[in-house]
Formats: structure tokens, C-alpha cells, sequence
């Protein structure tokens, strides 16, 4: 069922572009159209890909998928564009957005139709098919529903929850790769200091982040229980976690979470 139709993509920056990478992996190139407010953007991904660079209106009119990468203060406008080429349609496409703090309900007020919705919040590790994406969806068959998951089986986790929880749960997985990246260059900036080579040190870092998020999952144990595994008495782990409690380190962690959504929420009030 795939194979017979057409995803489109309006707004091919680092989400979108992302999304896009994760859907080649499962949707032949030339059933992906690509548009972007920059159209070399666009073209360069399409020459990568295999897919078909386009404008906005030529996605509105074919894409059976149409997946809205814009920034949300740019939604309204976007959709303002293609609304009359929307209503056009013989046969809605499922709406397919990715801006946060944009509900539902909002999709469809911007774009003037009733059609079917799929709300999504990916995080970019989605374009090396390690990502999070957080779902929910409303007027979308069971069919339609499949085929979208089969569409980005490439991307990692797919995981459909109350819309009333995706903005918090966006900015544990949307924002957090910014969050870790710092705490990466923290950690690779320290070995540096002491002498290890950047690259190794950056390297040795990332790596650390990704075998303990990979432990966490696998094992299921409690994040200061891992933590306690790993501080022997009298030991220099002990004493780096001292260090990050002075610095305020999980507090300003907790803080970032709290701060990031009250952002999201704010503009969803747009």
C-alpha cells in the first residue's frame, strides 16, 4: 500500500529534512516531493534522496501524506497559501504537522479544512533512524494510520499518546538533544582540560551517553540506581557527582524541562 502513495514534504530544514531521510528509508524517492522556502534547500535533499523537488501548492495538490516542517509562527501563514488548493482536492490528504504547541485543532483552523490529522513531535536522531516520535491523531483510518507508521518505520520510536501529554513529552525528546550535546561538550571540554585530544575526548563522550542511554532501556533500572552503581566509596565518581550537585546540575536540568514547555505552550497560544 505504500508504494502507491505520495509523501510530501513543506519545510525541508533540520526537522523536516530529517523526516524526510527517515521516510527514503522506506517510501521509493520519487514518491517524495520536497518544498522548502529556499528551494536550492530542497533540491539539494531531492538530489540526495532520489525524491522530487516542488513548491508548497504542487505538494498540496498531490501528497496523499502532507507533512508540515514549517516553524509555528510561520503555520498560519503557509497554510494560508495552500488553503484554496486544499479545498481543491477531490480527496483530503492526512495533515501531517510537526509544530509545536500547534493542537489539532488549531492544524485545521489554519488550513480551513476537516481533514485527517496526524500531530507529530520527532526529535532529530530521527535521520540516522535513532529518533523518538511522539504521535497522536485524530480522523485517521486505521489504513491511513499504518501506512504513515510503515512510512517512517526508519525513524525509531513511534509512540501514540494523548495530545494532552505531547508538548511535555516534546520537550523531553525534541529538546533534549540539545541538552545532551551540551552535556557532550562539557564532558569532552573537561577532558581536554586534562589532556586528552579533542576528538578522542568528544568521541569517548558521546559514546559514554549512548551505551548508558542504551543500559537504561535494556536493563529498566532506575537512573540513581545506575548512579550508585558506578560510585564506589571514597572513589572519584563520588566526588564528580559531588561537583555537579554544587553546580546545581540536575536542578538546572529539571528547570530547562520546565522553562522549554512553558515556551511550547506559549505558542501554541498564537
Amino acid at each position: 500500500m505504500i508504494d502507491n502513495k505520495l509523501f510530501g514534504f513543506i519545510g525541508t530544514g533540520n526537522m523536516g529534512g530529517a523526516l524526510a531521510m527517515a521516510a527514503a528509508k522506506a517510501v521509493p524517492g520519487e514518491h517524495i516531493l520536497l518544498s522548502n522556502r529556499t528551494p536550492s534547500k530542497a533540491a539539494a535533499l531531492a538530489e540526495k534522496l532520489g525524491a522530487v523537488a516542488t513548491d508548497n501548492r504542487d505538494c498540496a495538490v498531490r501528497a496523499d501524506y502532507l507533512f508540515l516542517g514549517v516553524k509555528p509562527q510561520m503555520m498560519a501563514g503557509m497554510l494560508q497559501d495552500i488553503q484554496a488548493t486544499l479545498k481543491a482536492r477531490k480527496s483530503p490528504c492526512v495533515l501531517v504537522s510537526m509544530a509545536a504547541g500547534l493542537s489539532i485543532e488549531t492544524i485545521r483552523a489554519m488550513a480551513g479544512v476537516d481533514f485527517p490529522v496526524i500531530r507529530i513531535q520527532p526529535n532529530t536522531p530521527v535521520a540516522i533512524g535513532q529518533g523518538v516520535v511522539l504521535c497522536c491523531a485524530d480522523g485517521v483510518s486505521d489504513d491511513a494510520l499504518e501506512i504513515f507508521r510503515e512510512s517512517m518505520d526508519g525513524a525509531g520510536l513511534l509512540d501514540f499518546i494523548d495530545e494532552n501529554l505531547i508538548d511535555i513529552g516534546s520537550v523531553v525528546c525534541g529538546c533534549g538533544p540539545a541538552f545532551a550535546s551540551m552535556f557532550i561538550e562539557a564532558l569532552a571540554d573537561g577532558g581536554v582540560a586534562c589532556g586528552l585530544p579533542r576528538a578522542k575526548a568528544q568521541a569517548y563522550a558521546a559514546k559514554m551517553l549512548l551505551g548508558t542511554a542504551a543500559l537504561a532501556l535494556e536493563t529498566g533500572n532506575h537512573p540513581g540506581a545506575m548512579k550508585d552503581a558506578v560510585c564506589s566509596p571514597g572513589g572519584s565518581t563520588i566526588q564528580g557527582v559531588r561537583a555537579l550537585e554544587n553546580g546545581g546540575f540536575r536542578a538546572a536540568a529539571f528547570e530547562a524541562v520546565i522553562r522549554a514547555y512553558e515556551k511550547t505552550k506559549e505558542m501554541g497560544k498564537r
